[in-house]
């Protein structure tokens, strides 16, 4: 028979693993929201300036091209992860880096209008915190991702329920579309914030009881 040694034993172990894998659970949640990002699963459907964008990383490189940021290698070499599995996928096959902005239409970007992007600047700016959040959520999980997100749902929202902005192509305003894995990505960007509830309260300051003096309390007594 398993004495209260052995059970106080096995319980102590499953409330460390348990605790082990909240602790762990921001990190997993930020990796995967990675792999969506860098493999580019195709989160929602937007106008552009290269055309139709999938994925926060295709509206973030056709700023950084358009703009000169970064250099063309650099942008490229984000994109090719997400090529090389869309090319697998479709085909079979691995496509060109030559060949490669062809595939996401990025040849004419610096010509293109910028009407487009500025009439969408919460999608525009939620895609650059949900790339840089992607990258820097490896390192450190923090909030940049989540902000992210929320601010490209909101934007989509803004354009497919409320009909903004108003000077908008109606074309492209049915154009816009929010798939299924845009959920997965938010729960992750949420999951990948890490919450200290002990470090909360240890920061939270403790208010002073104020103490009534002793002069105070002989005078009431008198």
């Amino acid at each position: 028979m398993a004495g209260p040694t052995s059970t106080s034993t096995s319980t102590s172990t499953s409330s460390s693993s348990r605790g082990k894998w909240r602790r762990n659970l921001s990190t997993y949640a930020a990796r995967i929201y990675f792999f969506l990002i860098i493999l580019q699963v195709p989160l929602f459907r937007v106008p552009c300036r290269s055309g139709i964008c999938t994925t926060p990383l295709q509206v973030t490189s056709c700023q950084l091209i358009s703009s000169e940021i970064f250099p063309l290698p650099v942008v490229k070499g984000l994109l090719y992860p997400g090529a090389v599995l869309d090319g697998l996928i479709t085909n079979m096959t691995v496509p060109s880096w030559d060949n490669l902005l062809n595939i996401y239409n990025l040849t004419g970007v610096k010509e293109a209008s910028a009407a487009t992007d500025l009439q969408r600047l919460e999608v525009l700016a939620g895609s650059y915190f949900s790339a840089a959040g992607a990258f820097i959520g490896i390192l450190r999980p923090g909030r940049m991702s989540m902000f992210g997100s929320l601010l490209v749902i909101w934007g989509l929202v803004k354009e497919g329920i409320l009909g903004k902005p108003v000077n908008a192509d109606p074309t492209s305003t049915k154009a816009v579309f929010v798939y299924p894995t845009m959920l997965i990505a938010l729960i992750c960007a949420f999951l990948s914030v890490k919450y200290d509830v002990k470090k909360v309260m240890r920061s939270a300051p403790a208010r002073p009881v104020a103490k009534p003096l002793k002069s105070s309390v002989k005078s009431k007594l008198k």
